[in-house]
């Protein structure tokens, strides 16, 4: 009995295989991306043995075909579980229940290409007083969804003070991902917060391990393409970093299955020894983003708050009206003075 039902379920298996190299199967849906975790361990046995047994035939591009179709099942699933991880987002001090969509109350900041700050040797307040006085033409304004458009770029490091804007223009870069809004040639999207990382500090384990840890959808993913798929490590809050990233003295690591520790691990990443083709995006306060070896990094962006635009409408929407109009009004020419208005428009909202 066990015996048929072993061989029961492998040709089942085998089925599914055959309809997924058919090339008129269409688009998985979610539905069958959910189907795809029952049996995980029939299931990955079975392609590990389809797959084997059809390179050993020289069949090699249908098991490269078949490879590729179960990698977009894989690809569906984390776009989903990612849009519904990043379209709400808690509006002041997160509290259950108090959450809103994204999409409907974002608002576009205003980020630029370079630096325009010291790092260690000002308050993060004169940093922005010091910065709101640059001359316009001296800045390069960037989109967020186009921060890897130039082909060259591979790593981008975003400095901001605190509550600028950082992890929320990550969500939202993610979100537009998910929905088919930008960045569309991008196959995989890993965001790693250094917040969770910190609690693998302790854990040697491989650098697939490590994502099928923070995402299970892509556990049967023993090896990830980036020749072949462009995929995109997100690593949000440099500052909260409790890793030494030791750039120095760390051991070189090549291998995505060999085990190490998770400092090693990110180290290798950013040095582009560990998956060199993959794209990085770091985010961090100005005073830790010095951990970060310049050679590392191919570009430095500066979230600055609102453009001065934006913030025009909307300081000529608000209400001056009720029993302190009149105090209210009198301030209006005030706010507008440039003097005021550039480090307005550039401190945490």
């Amino acid at each position: 009995e066990l015996e048929h039902k072993v061989i029961t379920l492998i040709k089942n298996e085998l089925k599914r295989f055959r309809k997924l190299l058919s090339p008129d199967y269409p688009a998985c849906t979610e539905r069958e991306v959910e189907d795809e975790e029952d049996l995980h361990s029939v299931r990955e046995g079975a392609l590990k043995i389809t797959l084997h047994a059809l390179k050993n035939m020289n069949h090699t591009d249908l098991a490269n075909t078949l490879h590729n179709k179960l990698t977009s099942l894989y690809h569906t699933k984390l776009k989903s579980n990612l849009r519904e991880k990043c379209k709400r987002i808690n509006e002041g001090i997160s509290q259950h229940g108090s959450s809103a969509l994204l999409n409907e109350i974002y608002t576009e900041l205003y980020i630029t290409e370079g630096w325009s700050g010291d790092v260690n040797n000002k308050h993060e307040v004169r940093q922005i007083e010091t910065a709101s006085r640059r001359p316009a033409t001296q800045e390069t304004a960037i989109k967020c969804n186009d921060l890897f458009k130039e082909k060259s770029i591979r790593s981008v490091l975003t400095k901001g003070v605190a509550g600028i804007g950082k992890t929320v223009s990550v969500q939202k870069f993610i979100l537009d991902w998910t929905e088919g809004k930008a960045n569309q040639d991008v196959f995989f999207m890993f965001p790693l917060p250094f917040r969770e990382l910190n609690l693998m500090k302790q854990q040697n384990l491989s650098l697939m391990k490590l994502l099928h840890h923070f995402f299970p959808e892509i556990k049967k993913l023993e090896l990830i393409d980036c020749d072949s798929y462009k995929v995109v490590l997100i690593f949000d809050g440099l500052d909260e970093c409790q890793l030494p990233l030791n750039f120095q003295k760390n051991e070189r690591l090549c291998d995505v299955t060999e085990s190490a520790s998770v400092d090693v691990l990110l180290t290798n990443l950013i040095k582009r020894n560990l998956l060199p083709s993959a794209l990085l995006w770091i985010t961090s306060r100005p005073g830790a983003a010095n951990q970060i070896p310049p050679e590392c990094v191919d570009q430095v962006t500066e979230v600055r708050g609102f453009s001065l635009l934006l913030l025009l409408l909307l300081l000529s929407a608000f209400p001056f009206r009720g029993r302190h109009s009149e105090s209210s009004l009198s301030t209006y020419p005030y706010l507008l003075h440039p003097q005021h208005l550039h480090p307005l428009a550039s401190y945490p909202h």
